[in-house]
């Protein structure tokens, strides 16, 4: 990186680890254009690699200045025009990062200049990874630098082309709308099928708008571990949408036939379909959970796992009705982050017992994603005889009972519970999220236990194991196949968290593989 050399320099001192700052030279107003742009409200957890992606789409990023205790950055572009768009585009798409509105303005400083700190050297370490990747070719879009009309990236085609590996649920057209809108105007969507994989071709008003969509969005999850977008930008520069209907969409032409549409197939036939043709070895009947109860519940999942604000389906709400419980069973058993199967989808963190219908029960999970993805999962499920009923209840919150009155233990707080899965932020067990199935994952095994041991431990409840296996090059994990998924559900309820001696307690999930 060429040395910055000016009158009016930003300087960074943090050889201690604590961010001091120091001036000199002239200082400008931050409404006053500099190439020099200040990033606030940064979220705690922030990288260097994704401070720089926000000046990526405007051109090249010459240095970077992290100041992590203050949740700020400085980012330096290598012209004054690029700072202009960048802080244009975002004034009216404001940028979030795990669920994060980022703000920024012009900093009052010209250029900056770092030291050899370690905080910096690690920043400047990222920057030229990231210029090594982009063959530092950023800065040669040929972008305008009429902040007007937002700047246009004219060498890139505003028309994304968009894949959708591991397709385990059933992505639509609306939801793609929706995740790809918070990035700017949408004019147009084409979805199809081709290779036996679906991709959608989408139309923004300016290539600008793409770049920034697809930096965002490319290699990201819409639900944990599955339905992956992969993008690349199309050859084609303009969409031509005859119909409007759900598998294409002109949103600047609502007056368009709807003609040609295929009948709405239902999102079960359109999970089992994908489990069918795409997912050999993943059970066909999954096509019975109820996955993606509506477009909403999926783009509230998609939403929160890309970290974008807005689209919380029924305003986020994070509480569960579940009903048709076995009342001759303990209720409490069944939800309990212990042993819950909602535990496997989310945090459980209150359960309320209904006084009058001890069959259903209000869950409060940690957040809204937790909700759906509890929801979509086990909504159908049979659960001691009864097919569980889950859906969204209207509150947002399980009240505690008031100090002094008593409820009969139908409530419970779990919320400092220490048998949360999902407690540590980017935790793995975000990766092991699967749907019910026969075949259970066990975790954490001592090696005094044998094969036998945990068979007779899993058939002692009545159920029937059908097939074991240690794991080849782990022999902590194992896979053991129940008789039916009604068997595996009551079986991991029973027995996670159990306590198999040598202080480790099993852990138990729904696996992907079978026997």
């Amino acid at each position: 990186f060429s040395s910055c050399i000016s009158n009016g320099p930003y300087i960074m001192n943090s050889a201690n680890g604590n961010d001091s700052k120091k001036f000199k030279g002239d200082v400008r107003s931050p409404g006053v254009p500099s190439r020099v742009v200040h990033v606030r409200k940064l979220p705690n957890d922030i990288n260097e690699a994704e401070v720089i992606g926000l000046g990526l789409p405007f051109g090249k990023v010459t240095n970077l200045l992290m100041l992590k205790g203050k949740n700020q950055a400085f980012l330096e572009l290598n012209s004054e025009e690029c700072a202009q768009t960048m802080v244009s585009y975002y004034s009216s798409v404001t940028p979030v990062i795990r669920n994060h509105p980022i703000y920024m303005q012009y900093s009052t400083h010209k250029e900056l200049k770092t030291d050899n700190s370690p905080n910096q050297v690690r920043a400047q370490a990222a920057l030229q990874a990231v210029n090594a990747l982009h063959g530092g070719g950023m800065g040669s879009m040929a972008i305008s630098a009429d902040a007007g009309t937002m700047g246009g990236a004219g060498t890139q085609s505003p028309v994304l082309r968009v894949i959708v590996e591991n397709l385990f649920y059933p992505v639509t057209l609306d939801v793609l709308h929706q995740i790809f809108s918070k990035f700017g105007t949408v004019l147009k969507i084409i979805t199809f099928t081709k290779n036996n994989q679906f991709q959608a071709l989408i139309q923004y008003a300016d290539g600008m708008t793409a770049q920034h969509a697809k930096l965002s969005l490319d290699g990201q999850n819409i639900y944990n571990a599955c339905c992956t977008l992969r993008i690349s930008f199309s050859k084609l520069t303009s969409l031509n949408v005859k119909y409007n209907n759900d598998k294409s969409r002109d949103y600047t032409r609502p007056d368009l036939p709807t003609a040609d549409s295929q009948p709405s197939i239902d999102h079960q036939t359109m999970a089992a379909a994908a489990f069918g043709l795409s997912m050999p070895g993943i059970p066909s009947a999954l096509a019975s959970l109820g996955v993606g109860h509506s477009g909403m519940a999926a783009a509230a999942a998609a939403a929160s796992r890309l970290g974008l604000s807005g689209l919380t389906a029924s305003g986020g709400h994070n509480v569960l009705l579940v009903s048709n419980l076995n009342p001759e069973v303990s209720t409490l058993t069944c939800v309990t982050p212990s042993s819950s199967s909602l535990g496997v989808y989310g945090d459980v963190m209150r359960v309320k017992i209904l006084f009058n219908k001890k069959e259903n029960a209000l869950i409060q999970m940690s957040d809204g994603t937790q909700a759906q993805l509890a929801m979509s999962h086990l909504n159908g499920q049979r659960l001691h005889g009864r097919a569980m009923r889950v859906t969204l209840s209207k509150h947002t919150t399980v009240q505690l009972p008031r100090e002094g009155h008593e409820d009969q233990g139908l409530t419970k707080d779990y919320s400092n519970s220490p048998l949360h899965r999902f407690k540590k932020p980017g935790s793995k067990n975000y990766s092991n999220i699967f749907p019910p199935s026969a075949t259970l994952h066990l975790s954490n095994i001592p090696p005094s236990v044998m094969e036998d041991d945990l068979r007779r431990l899993f058939a002692s409840s009545g159920a029937t194991v059908k097939a074991f296996k240690f794991f080849q090059k782990d022999r902590k994990m194992a896979l053991i196949q129940m008789g039916s998924v009604e068997e595996a559900i009551e079986s991991l309820i029973e027995f996670h968290n159990h306590d198999l001696g040598e202080n480790h307690h099993l852990r138990v999930s729904f696996s992907k593989s079978t026997i």
